[in-house]
This record gives C-alpha cells, sequence and structure tokens, in this order.
C-alpha cells in the first residue's frame, strides 16, 4: 500500500484538523470496515494516521467498535507506535476532573467483545502481563508535564462493556479493589495492538466520577453530557500532548513489543 504512516492516534477531528498534507484513505481488512476512513498527514515532521475511533459522526457505541478492523488498518499502513487517547471517568478522590492518567495495567469487564486474531490453527498466547508499551508510557507522561499538566504516572483501566455506566454497587467495588480508571474502549483495543506486536500507549482525559463517590454524596452520579462537556473544554490539551508526544518518539524502537510473537507461539 503506497499511503505509509509510522504512527497511530486513535481520534477525531479535533486531531486531524492539525495536520498537514492529510490524504483520505479506506482500508479493506479481512475482519471488515474499520471505523471509518484513515486520514493520513504529517504532524511536526512525523507521518501520522488518524482514525475516529467512534467513526467522525461518533455513530458506533463502544460495544459496536470494529477493534480489530481498527488495528489492522493501522499495521497496513505501516504503523508501529498508537497513541490511544480517551474519555474516561476517576474512581479515586485525588484522580481529579481534567486529571490525564497513562495507565500501566487494565481490568478487562467487557462481555461479547471479539479481542483476538488468533482463532487457529496456530495456537497463540500473547502475554498481558505489562499491556503498555514501556518506551511511549514515560515520553507521555513526560509531554504531558512539560505542558503543565497534572499527569498520574500509571494507573489501573477497568474497561466495562457499556453502553451503560456502572451502578453505585459496581463502581464502589471498583473504586474498593483501588482502581483509578474507569472506560468503555481500552479492551480489546490495548491488547489487539499488542497480538500485531505495536507499541500502544494509553492517555485518559478524566471528564467525571465515576457512581462510586455518590455513595458519601459528594458529586452526582455521570452523565453523558457531563463527559462530553469536560471532554470538549479539554480537547486542546488532549491534541497538544498527543503531538508533543509524537515529537518526541524516537524512530526506531528499543521495547520489545516489536518482538511479542517470539514467545507466544
Amino acid at each position: 500500500m503506497k499511503h505509509q504512516a509510522e504512527i497511530g492516534i486513535f481520534g477525531g477531528s479535533g486531531f486531524y484538523r492539525f495536520a498537514e498534507g492529510l490524504e483520505e484513505v479506506r482500508v479493506e481488512t479481512p475482519y471488515g470496515a474499520p471505523s471509518d476512513d484513515v486520514l493520513i498527514g504529517e504532524v511536526r515532521g512525523r507521518r501520522v494516521a488518524f482514525l475516529a475511533r467512534h467513526g467522525r459522526g461518533h455513530t458506533l457505541p463502544p460495544h459496536r467498535i470494529n477493534y480489530r478492523a481498527n488495528l489492522w488498518a493501522m499495521k497496513e499502513l505501516g504503523v508501529t507506535r498508537i497513541v490511544g487517547p480517551c474519555a474516561a471517568g476517576s474512581l479515586q478522590a485525588h484522580v481529579g476532573l481534567g486529571h490525564f492518567v497513562v495507565c500501566d495495567q487494565y481490568v478487562d469487564r467487557t462481555s461479547g467483545r471479539v479481542h483476538t486474531f488468533y482463532d487457529g490453527p496456530i495456537t497463540t498466547h500473547v502475554s498481558a502481563a505489562d499491556p503498555y508499551c514501556p518506551e511511549l508510557r514515560p515520553l507521555a507522561v513526560a509531554a504531558g508535564r512539560e505542558l503543565g499538566i497534572e499527569v498520574h504516572d500509571g494507573g489501573t483501566v477497568v474497561v466495562i462493556e457499556g453502553p451503560r455506566f456502572s451502578t453505585k454497587a459496581e463502581s464502589r467495588w471498583f473504586t474498593g479493589m483501588g482502581w483509578e480508571v474507569i472506560n468503555m474502549t481500552q479492551y480489546p483495543e490495548c491488547h489487539l495492538a499488542r497480538e500485531l506486536e505495536m507499541c500502544y500507549v494509553n492517555i485518559s482525559l478524566i471528564t467525571d466520577y465515576d457512581s462510586g463517590l455518590v455513595a458519601e454524596g459528594t458529586v452526582p452520579p455521570v452523565t453523558h453530557a457531563d463527559v462530553l462537556r469536560t471532554f470538549q473544554s479539554n480537547a486542546e490539551r488532549v491534541r497538544e500532548l498527543c503531538f508533543r508526544l509524537v515529537e518526541s518518539i524516537p524512530v526506531a524502537r528499543s521495547c520489545s513489543c516489536g518482538s511479542t510473537l517470539a514467545s507466544s507461539r
């Protein structure tokens, strides 16, 4: 395929409006259509592919996203690093609204999602012990702090099926486990990138407090309007952090993400 990029970002128009020389590319995959066409352009000297995770009109709810097609499309275009910003809820009082969390672990609470490329005949067991790229994570933290953003270095994101939000009982459980972040898209997106030997870093923007803190009467339950309002007011900071990260990523990889399958079969 002649259209090539080295870094992929799952993000909407707030990202690709600021790229130069954009090309719109339709990628066919063995797993069906990705969420949208991919836009490829230059960001601070690097070739970047943008794909709207939910579609450009935000038409796909989290449980209907074709995660395999999205990751395969990025791989087809030559992408080796994925930046996955997302809106997320806080499960802990010290993780405040507008803070960013560069997660280092996830807990999968989804159900029914297709979450592997490897259905046979070659049995493949990919380790998820350390699911996020150890090279990209510190670069993302540094990029945020250089911009004066409150960034938490590490945190566990619990991924729920959606599209509903948590009950108070569920959220109280998640909070009691010590997990920091709640989201609906990190799994299987993160793991599928790993199966394709791509580096992946998550940047969670905290848009709301999940309903676990409601038990203490401190905040009202989250609503979709809350999420949109907070995300939109912070969209420029998300974009700037991602772009700062893009320019700081070394050309050659020093992590082991590119050899994941060597110990998986």
